[in-house]
């Protein structure tokens, strides 16, 4: 008895050491967001009410595919990881787990996800969440390597999860499905570019391309930032022109769009580690106030 005791600890640090393992592939709290805004585009759809079965089962399938792709970056980028202190300790780097393993956990997560989204809801939002998964996986993450290009590339299967929910509730590619795409898109170029120029020094020394332009003393990121983010300012009016929101909806979004341009414009005239971060802050305050504005005033 005396024996089982040790062995029995061991096997539960063991099995608490790879389900933190998986997690840090998985990164559930990073797709946290992204499954957020799903739900949102799915609760915004025209005759939707709440129903917890079908939010939940939005909520899991979400989860599975972005995790699913989250894997598949940390695979294919295990080498650059290495050698970035914030990711050095992640499973595949460390050596704590093995690429075919990572591989299997990548297919269950990714395929599960698309399944269960597209038997629950509708063979759309299936193929809209399996081709997120691949552009994400197979074409954002290379290309991350090779060219700035990849923030581009990368905006498309990021922009996906509002009107992958809103075809979920619909079964259509409606133009509010649309409009919330678009908000999604632009909203995403300032938030990459800024978190780029923040950890410019470790994304150079893994190779990573992310900024528009190379040199970090240029203003050309900052000037970049401040034409996406003013997008969003007229962008702003459209659901309410298509019925999606009232007038309260409308300005929320509209003065989120103007916070988010003011911290780009500061950027611009600084061009400073400050700056940069109050853009990348400013990015994580946009987002779920414009899409919880959109559904608190839902028309």
């Amino acid at each position: 008895m005396l024996q089982e005791a040790p062995i029995k600890a061991k096997k539960q640090m063991l099995l608490g050491g790879k389900f933190k393992d998986y997690s840090q592939l998985l990164k559930p709290n990073l797709s946290f967001m992204v499954v957020f805004s799903s739900v949102i585009g799915y609760l915004l759809a025209p005759n939707i009410s709440f129903e917890w079965d079908k939010v939940l089962m939005l909520f899991a399938g979400g989860i599975l595919v972005t995790g699913g792709a989250n894997t598949i970056n940390q695979i294919l980028e295990r080498e650059g990881d290495a050698q970035m202190k914030r990711t050095m300790i992640r499973p595949l780097p460390d050596g704590r787990m093995g690429t075919t393993e990572a591989w299997i956990v990548a297919a269950i997560a990714g395929l599960g996800g698309a399944f269960l989204l597209g038997y629950t809801f509708n063979p759309l939002t299936g193929f809209l969440s399996f081709t997120s998964l691949i552009l994400y996986g197979f074409a954002y993450t290379p290309m991350k390597r090779v060219h700035p290009v990849a923030v581009l590339i990368g905006a498309f299967p990021g922009a996906l999860p509002p009107l992958l929910g809103w075809v979920a509730a619909t079964g259509s590619l409606g133009i509010g499905g649309w409009v919330l795409f678009l908000i999604q898109f632009f909203w995403q170029f300032p938030h990459y570019w800024a978190i780029g120029w923040v950890g410019y020094d470790e994304y150079l020394k893994a190779g990573i391309s992310m900024l528009p332009s190379q040199e970090r003393s240029s203003r050309f990121t900052a000037l970049q930032c401040m034409f996406y983010s003013i997008v969003l300012v007229p962008l702003a009016v459209i659901p309410r022109l298509v019925g999606m929101t009232g007038n309260i909806g409308m300005w929320v979004c509209i003065l989120a769009g103007v916070f988010y341009f003011i911290a780009s414009v500061r950027f611009y005239i600084k061009n400073d580690y400050k700056r940069a971060k109050g853009v990348m802050f400013a990015s994580f305050i946009y987002l779920p106030t414009v899409l919880l504005a959109l559904l608190f005033d839902k028309m």
